[in-house]
């Protein structure tokens, strides 16, 4: 029979935690690089690939599209944006979790030339249609 210290495993189990929620804050909220204003984040992005066109899905609630900036620019795709911090500006925040502010993503497309054949917002994702040209 194995003797396992309970201290010992909440510990490990604890620090294996506290891990993972640093690899989440580091993939979300990144400094920003260049000129920009103030901190930025990266939202998620999904691309689905086939003969005629990519789709992209970039998960973005509470962005308004008078917010977002789409260009297609030396191979890569660039979504730019913010998303204003809804709280009042005397509220005592409590909890953040969603980033607000400034938000920056920059994909690399394969080689080819495309054109934003379609742009919407979907459920709280912008959804890019790109048509590959000829």
């Amino acid at each position: 029979m194995t003797y396992r210290k309970p201290a010992s495993t909440m510990w490990s189990e604890a620090v294996n935690m506290l891990e993972q929620a640093d690899r989440l804050h580091r993939q979300f909220f990144r400094l920003a690089q260049g000129p920009a204003r103030g901190p930025t984040w990266e939202p998620p992005v999904d691309l689905f690939e086939t003969q005629n066109q990519i789709t992209v899905l970039v998960a973005l609630p509470g962005v308004e599209p008078e917010q977002i900036k789409v260009v297609i620019e030396n191979g890569h795709l660039s979504i730019v944006g913010e998303r204003p911090m809804p709280a009042p500006a005397l509220a005592h925040v409590r909890r953040i979790e969603i980033p607000y502010g400034r938000f920056e993503r920059r994909i690399e497309l394969p080689p080819g030339q495309f054109q934003i054949q379609e742009s919407r917002l979907a459920h709280g994702c912008l959804v890019l249609s790109l048509l590959k040209l000829a």
